[in-house]
C-alpha cells in the first residue's frame, strides 16, 4: 500500500474501497470480501444508506480499529450545526467506532457553512481524526477555505483519465488539501475498460485497462476509491502497487482528459434543482 500524509499529519491510503451503490444487505459481506482482500479504507456516506453494513463487517473482521480507515460523510439534510452534529454521532453510532478518519460534507448544499464548525468541533473532540468537502468545485472550495479555523485535507471530487481535474488540483494543492476520486472508472463511460489507449498500455504491463487508469491516478498523487461487488475484482482493482507507468505513458493517458465532467456539473442549475428534490 501507498500512503499519503493529510495536511494535519494523519496518514491516509491511496487505496480504498468505496461502497457507493452497494445494496445495504450486501454491505456486510462486500466489506469483509474487500478487508480480507487487503484493503484497509473503507469510503461510505450517510445517504448510502449503507454505514451500518460497513461497522458490522468492521466489527467482524478481527483487525484492529487502527489498521482500518473509515471515510463517511454528511449529507444535505444533516447540514446545519445542531443537525450535522446529530448525525455525526449517530454515523458513529452506525458505523461502531469510537471515531471516524476523514469526515466530508458530501455535497456543497444548504448550510455548509455551520455543517463544517460541527465537523471542526468533532475534530477538536477527537470524534474524527481528519476533515474535509466532496463535490466542492474551485469556487466554493475557495471561499470555505478562507472562512473556516481548520483547512479541509481533502476534496472528493469526480477524478478519471477522462476528467483528470489539473485546474482543481492546482488549487487543491496550494491550500495543501488532497484530492480524492470519486469515480475513477468514470462508471465505464467512455467505453473507459476497452479504451485503446488503456489497453495497449496495460497490455505492455501485464495489466488490465481498469487496473491502468488506476495507477495513472495513483502516480498522479490522486487517492482512489474504486467500487466493486465481485471479490475478484476488488483483487483486481487492488493489485496495481508492482508496476509504474513511463513518463511516455503518462503524456499518452493526460491526452485523454476531456476537462469536462461525464456525469454532472454542480454550477449546472437543472442539476442542483435536482439535488433539492432528491432532499425534500
Amino acid at each position: 500500500m501507498e500512503y499519503i500524509t493529510l495536511n494535519n499529519g494523519v496518514k491516509m491510503p491511496m487505496l480504498g474501497y468505496g461502497v457507493y451503490q452497494v445494496d445495504p444487505a450486501e454491505t456486510e459481506r462486500c466489506v469483509l470480501d474487500a478487508l480480507e482482500v487487503g484493503y484497509r479504507s473503507i469510503d461510505t456516506a450517510q445517504a448510502y444508506g449503507n454505514e451500518e453494513g460497513v461497522g458490522t463487517a468492521v466489527a467482524k473482521c478481527g483487525l484492529s480499529r487502527e489498521e482500518l480507515f473509515l471515510t463517511t460523510k454528511v449529507w444535505i439534510t444533516n447540514a446545519g450545526y445542531e443537525t450535522a452534529r446529530a448525525s455525526i454521532d449517530e454515523s458513529l453510532r452506525k458505523l461502531k467506532t469510537d471515531y471516524i478518519d476523514l469526515l466530508l460534507i458530501h455535497q456543497p448544499f444548504n448550510d455548509y457553512y455551520g455543517t463544517y464548525r460541527a465537523m471542526e468541533e468533532a475534530y477538536r473532540a477527537g470524534k474524527v481524526r481528519a476533515i474535509g468537502v466532496s463535490n466542492f468545485y474551485p469556487d466554493r472550495f475557495i471561499d470555505l477555505a478562507n472562512f473556516c479555523e481548520i483547512v479541509p485535507a481533502v476534496n472528493q471530487i469526480e477524478t478519471h483519465v477522462f476528467q483528470q481535474q489539473k485546474t482543481a488540483k492546482a488549487v487543491l494543492e496550494k491550500y495543501g488539501t488532497q484530492i480524492e476520486a470519486w469515480g475513477p472508472f468514470a462508471e465505464g463511460k467512455n467505453d473507459m475498460f476497452r479504451n485503446p489507449v488503456l489497453t495497449e498500455i496495460g497490455a505492455a504491463h501485464g495489466k488490465t485497462s481498469a487496473q491502468t487508469a488506476l495507477r495513472f491516478l495513483l502516480q498522479s498523487g490522486v487517492v482512489v476509491i474504486p467500487k466493486s461487488v465481485k471479490k475478484e475484482r476488488m483483487a483486481e482493482n487492488f493489485n496495481v502497487f508492482d508496476f509504474t507507468l513511463t513518463p511516455e505513458e503518462i503524456a499518452r493517458i493526460e491526452a485523454l482528459d476531456t476537462a469536462k465532467s461525464l456525469f454532472f456539473s454542480h454550477q449546472d442549475p437543472e442539476t442542483v434543482e435536482w439535488f433539492m428534490q432528491l432532499v425534500k
